[in-house]
């Protein structure tokens, strides 16, 4: 678990839309990074909340799209993600890597090593 930020770095974790911040990455975020409770999407605090408790693949995909179009246009900042969805929501790294795949194209985003196992396959 990242328990500490560099200048710069961002925090990438798995929220609820609601931005109720209650346990897993999300609790980290919110008590060490600043994240604000009631904001479950994008950027919040030195964070960037992407929903996945809420619905289903496709709608994580348009959340994951968003967070690579940001990160994107954000060189100057490196987001170290977290397995989102991989926790509390119940999703398996397989399912998740995979809606990664463009981002971790981008060289200011660092992913888990669990997603790197299914996208270097």
């Amino acid at each position: 678990m990242i328990n500490a930020l560099k200048d710069g770095e961002v925090f990438v974790f798995g929220s609820n839309k609601e931005g109720w911040h209650g346990g897993g990455a999300a609790r980290v975020a919110l008590n060490n990074f600043g994240a604000k409770w009631g904001e479950g999407v994008g950027m919040t605090g030195r964070c960037y909340a992407i929903p996945t408790m809420d619905g289903s693949i496709d709608i994580i995909r348009r959340h994951v799209d968003d967070f690579t179009e940001y990160a994107r246009i954000h060189p100057e900042l490196t987001f170290l993600v977290t397995p989102i969805g991989c926790g509390i929501a119940g999703w398996s790294a397989d399912e998740i890597a995979l809606l990664f795949k463009e981002a971790s194209r981008l060289e200011n985003v660092t992913l888990p090593k669990s997603f790197w196992n299914v996208l270097d396959l």
